[in-house]
């Protein structure tokens, strides 16, 4: 495994809509905002040994939020989508909810 790898790969985003698309064969990270899908793609296929079919990546957009009379946003992300091949799982997420 490659210490860039682990750089690429910031965490697993699980959710009730990430866990019914791991029955899709698609995982959710999320990712620094400089990284490509080439980045991603070499990460994920280095880190959890698999290979992966297609990368879609998303830039979350911060929202306001308030508490009381503080007015703040929450932090801007990006998030990757990883497509693997058919019949290819990660072992990470076996019994995440699933």
């Amino acid at each position: 495994m490659n210490a860039v790898s682990h750089d690429i790969i910031v965490r697993p985003i699980i959710t009730e809509k990430s866990n019914r698309m791991m029955l899709r064969d698609k995982y959710s990270f999320e990712v620094p905002r400089a990284a490509n899908k080439i980045d991603i793609r070499r990460a994920v296929e280095d880190i959890f040994k698999v290979k992966v079919s297609g990368v879609h990546t998303i830039s979350v957009h911060p929202k306001p939020k308030r508490r009381g009379r503080f007015a703040g946003k929450t932090r801007s992300w990006k998030k990757a989508i990883v497509t693997l091949l058919p019949g290819s799982r990660i072992e990470f997420f076996d019994g995440a909810g699933l």
